[in-house]
């Protein structure tokens, strides 16, 4: 096999997020059966995964999916521990996605894996291949957290396995959650700032959801396990986004990716699902911009003009224009425009007031 070279990201340096070329792997390779994990689905299915000509052929589908103004493709294998379905599918899997990358069709490969599986031998058995990106599923870094919702691995597991990365010039990606079993807000904030204070390249924040079939659902039926309401989810995750947007952390999602499975009825049991949960985060977060610029009148106002990126239009209105009726009942505003203006960052706003 031809070993060709890791580099860095062209993405990056334009700025801008790779077309992702998804390989599902159906939860394949997890040696624990975690507690928010349907039992029924989530567990070891190697016997399910796909074969080497349906890789190709997934991939082959997904690059035809790219359009012009997309950045360069990045292959990546998503849906279980792609580090624990054994050696034989992991050079298989690697050395197909290769052949695309070698082709120019591609800039790298990218995959989740549990943190416990970032050993010295894994790390020597993919380094030939141009893998770019590894998400690690930490979840928390408390370790009581992390017994309760069954996780089998520790923080320390995490702290090594990112120091591993670091040190093989991996960039890196962890994901946590929030709901957790034996969670508060307070444990919350200091597990992200403990993830942040690690320096990923990227994270990911899921809300816990309560799946049929799955251990959190026995405790919930049983009284033992309560889950966030909506609302308290995406306060807490509007607080530690603060936390990584502070160290110029990307959060690139926020909320559990909707899915045909998820929308089944029956299939969530409880808790705070939303297929536009990020969407809700960063309202909320617009909206706490937006007060903070209004928080100073005291006198009514006849007329409150928001200029927005044009990409965060939709993130100021909040959904079905939630924030703007919020806006004017607490400051009695008469009238709220947003004005598209490209001069001013996707993450903040620019006020004009016209008082009575």
């Amino acid at each position: 096999m031809t070993t060709i070279p890791r580099t860095h990201d062209q993405n990056k340096k334009k700025g801008g997020r790779p077309f992702i070329v998804p390989v599902f792997i159906p939860h394949a390779g997890c040696p624990h059966q975690c507690a928010f994990c349907d039992q029924t689905l989530i567990a070891d299915r190697l016997d399910q995964l796909p074969s080497k000509k349906d890789v190709a052929g997934e991939i082959s589908r997904f690059l035809t999916y790219r359009q012009p103004h997309h950045e360069m493709p990045q292959i990546s294998f998503y849906g279980g521990t792609f580090l624990g379905i054994g050696k034989e599918k992991i050079l298989a899997f690697l050395g197909v996605a290769t052949q695309f990358v070698a082709r120019g069709q591609a800039t790298g490969i990218r995959f989740s894996t549990r943190p416990e599986t970032i050993t010295p031998a894994m790390l020597a058995l993919i380094q030939p291949f141009p893998v770019n990106a590894i998400e690690l599923g930490v979840q928390s870094m408390d370790d009581e957290v992390l017994l309760l919702s069954q996780r089998g691995h520790t923080a320390l597991d995490t702290r090594g396995a990112v120091e591993r990365l670091k040190e093989n010039g991996y960039a890196i990606g962890l994901q946590m959650m929030v709901g957790l079993p034996g969670q508060d807000e307070a444990s919350i904030r200091a597990i992200a700032r403990e993830i942040a204070d690690l320096l990923p390249d990227f994270v990911r924040i899921y809300p816990t959801i309560v799946l049929k079939n799955s251990r959190l659902e026995a405790w919930y039926q049983k009284g033992t396990y309560k889950p966030l309401s909506l609302d308290e989810a995406v306060a807490q995750v509007k607080n530690i986004y603060g936390i990584f947007r502070g160290k110029k952390i990307p959060v690139i999602r926020m909320g559990l990716q909707a899915s045909e499975s998820l929308d089944l009825d029956g299939t969530v049991i409880a808790g705070p699902y939303h297929p536009a949960f990020g969407h809700l985060v960063h309202s909320e977060v617009f909206f706490d911009k937006a007060v903070t610029e209004l928080i100073s009148e005291t006198k009514p106002m006849h007329k409150v003009v928001f200029f927005v990126h044009p990409n965060s239009i939709s993130k100021m209105q909040g959904l079905k224009n939630t924030n703007i009726r919020r806006l004017k009942a607490r400051f009695q505003i008469d009238s709220i425009e947003l004005v598209p203006e490209s001069t001013v960052s996707e993450q903040t706003l620019r006020v004009e007031i016209g008082k009575k």
